[in-house]
């Protein structure tokens, strides 16, 4: 078994990939990836460790919350375990889930060319969470506006609710309208590049570290292009 660290990094991307999916399939090499469960959601990390061994973990949250009863722990990968060591002495074998029982993606995302794009900051993401939450929101709307690109809290489905707004920056002259549903916008937090293309899809790129998610938007969004 080779011993390893995992950085507080990758261990934070972990985490973000268990609120979407609580399993997943690790294969050997540098890339993570991760689905929800109704596959509306997929995302891909490069890390800086590279793992030698394929591993399935069936509970994501459990593991992770292992982790961390260790400080600065150390991983040796087996072929059906993985030994978790802290550095008092104290370790525990935590072993792997069989991979068919894993909601797993292998293809390689290709993505179309975008017809708006636009740059999403975490200040104005972290704004929208946060009327959405308290003002019991479900839905952000990514709509022109006199030529100028909103994102917008609010209920689809009653118009009559207060709705929260801002400005995310300026675009041509073209209606269009993209719904996400709230719960499927679960991002490491940073600044993103956010891309959308025909056949209702999106992609938020990470300005720092190279992570991705390709986000399915719902299919009442309209566009002009």
């Amino acid at each position: 078994m080779a011993t390893m660290q995992i950085s507080k990094e990758t261990l934070s991307i972990l985490k973000n990939f268990s609120q979407l999916n609580s399993n997943i399939l690790v294969k050997p090499g540098n890339v993570i990836k991760t689905i929800t469960t109704g596959q509306n959601v997929l995302a891909q990390a490069s890390v800086a460790e590279t793992f030698d061994t394929e591993f399935g973990i069936w509970d994501l949250g459990k593991f992770l919350a292992t982790v961390s009863l260790f400080d600065s722990p150390s991983f040796d990968f087996g072929p059906k375990s993985v030994r978790i060591s802290g550095s008092s002495g104290s370790s525990v074998t935590y072993y792997y889930s069989e991979p068919q029982l894993l909601t797993t993606h292998n293809k390689n995302v290709q993505f179309p060319d975008a017809i708006v794009s636009f740059d999403f900051t975490q200040s104005m993401f972290s704004d929208l969470q946060r009327a959405a939450s308290v003002l019991q929101l479900s839905d952000i709307s990514i709509r022109s506006e006199g030529g100028e690109i909103h994102a917008v809290a609010l209920n689809k489905k009653d118009p009559t609710t207060n709705q929260y707004s801002v400005v995310l920056g300026e675009t041509e002259d073209v209606p269009f309208v993209f719904n996400f549903k709230v719960d499927n916008l679960r991002m490491v937090d940073g600044d993103y590049r956010v891309d959308i293309a025909k056949g209702n899809v999106s992609q938020f790129t990470h300005s720092k570290l190279d992570l991705k998610y390709w986000i399915a938007l719902e299919s009442d969004s309209t566009s002009g292009y």
